[in-house]
């Protein structure tokens, strides 16, 4: 397909039919004021205008402290997961392992940084400018750095460690914080060499600051062991709150959580009340007909997505589902339905991300997602991570290359 070079692209996307190119950028005149929106019951075609957001990706390209990672969700801390929220409060952004140290003109030796599996930043407002973001992590007693959450339950063997899945302020549960911890364990292969073992909720309560010593961690039910590896999964990939407190346009009082599973990247979706998340007895999971109390009835609602993404209302009433297509494609893309559990339609495709990828032969994206509190009305602010095939060789090559990349999407 065509590379376009440096337009913005209106599109009438029918079955992901158009690619837009990475380098795509223009200055587009919008209004912000509110309009009234018809509904839309098409889970086939979506009218969108796309554009990097280069103020976003910016904020994340550092040459001290912290300076790369992956995993990238971003949690509103009043709960209210809306876009254009988080104007008057505080986002807390989770990433997965990252990296810790100091670039010399630009340059990284390979004794001036260190891998740790999860840190967390603290975003004030909804503007990209590095004096509203604050990076934390734990310390060790040699003050070294040290991932934030670390497990610590009944189930943890020896050498887990946590990479991070979604969260969401529970305002249910005195506003606690509820995240999702996958437990980790090195195999030792060449390539993604690491297996999950388990799943785990991490509970921050209301009011604590990194690196949340007062934590709280609860194994789970949540990590389905299939006829082999291959086809594991796990719940936590994406959280939707669908509640009135969490301003949802259409609320049914429900926290839906979406899970993973397979070589396919099979998408399952279960929900609670929000005042019964520790209760797993209460959870229920859509089996295709039903919300079925049985694990093990849950149903695939769609595929080809990734380990991390989104579901996000629209203004017609539509529900945008969005990944980076089959794991590690090198696109974007969206599915459409009419409820939270779908179905879902075919993939719309919203961004080719060739031109990172051009960099280096080993380089790849994954996780795209959407931020809701940190969008602006109208648009949807996305984020894609990158990350190499040979990466502790190409980190020194390219020591900036560990961030996420942002896009927007408008209507």
């Amino acid at each position: 397909m065509k590379y376009i070079p440096k337009t913005t692209i209106l599109a009438t996307t029918l079955l992901g039919s158009f690619i837009f190119s990475c380098s795509t950028k223009t200055k587009i005149n919008l209004e912000t004021k509110k309009l009234a929106v018809k509904s839309d019951t098409s889970i086939t075609k979506l009218s969108f205008l796309v554009e990097e957001a280069p103020e976003w990706t910016a904020l994340f390209k550092r040459d001290s402290g912290w300076f790369g990672a992956d995993g990238i969700f971003a949690i509103p801390l009043n709960g209210v997961d809306t876009a254009g929220a988080a104007t008057d409060t505080s986002t807390m952004l989770l990433f997965s392992d990252s990296l810790i140290g100091k670039m010399n003109n630009g340059k990284l030796e390979s004794s001036n940084y260190k891998m740790i599996n999860n840190t967390v930043a603290i975003v004030e407002g909804v503007e990209p400018r590095a004096s509203n973001i604050t990076f934390y992590w734990d310390k060790n007693n040699m003050d070294k750095p040290k991932s934030i959450f670390v497990p610590n339950t009944p189930k943890t063997q020896p050498g887990d460690y946590y990479w991070l899945g979604d969260g969401f302020v529970n305002t249910a549960k005195n506003n606690n914080t509820y995240i999702f911890g996958y437990r980790i364990q090195n195999t030792g292969a060449a390539v993604f060499g690491f297996k999950e073992v388990g799943n785990t909720l991490i509970i921050i309560p209301a009011g604590s600051r990194p690196p949340f010593r007062n934590q709280r961690q609860i194994d789970t039910p949540f990590f389905l062991k299939g006829n082999s590896e291959s086809e594991y999964g796990s719940f936590g990939a994406g959280i939707f709150v669908n509640t009135k407190a969490a301003g949802a346009p259409n609320p049914d009082g429900y926290v839906y959580v979406y899970g993973l599973r397979g070589k396919a990247k099979n998408v399952m979706v279960a929900r609670v009340q929000p005042e019964n998340f520790e209760n797993f007895s209460q959870w229920r999971y859509w089996d295709g007909t039903t919300w079925n109390p049985d694990i093990n009835q849950v149903a695939n609602i769609t595929n080809r997505t990734s380990n991390e993404l989104s579901v996000t209302p629209l203004p017609d009433g539509r529900y945008a589902m969005v990944f980076q297509t089959d794991g590690t494609g090198k696109t974007v893309g969206l599915r459409l339905g009419l409820s939270p559990q779908g179905p879902y339609g075919p993939i719309i495709t919203l961004w080719d991300c060739s031109e990172v990828l051009k960099i280096d032969k080993d380089f790849f994206t994954y996780n795209a997602k959407v931020h809701s509190n940190l969008s602006k009305p109208g648009e949807l602010l996305i984020s894609y991570n990158v990350n190499s095939f040979d990466f502790f060789k190409d980190i020194l090559v390219y020591p900036d290359l560990y961030r996420p990349r942002f896009i927007k999407v408008k209507f």
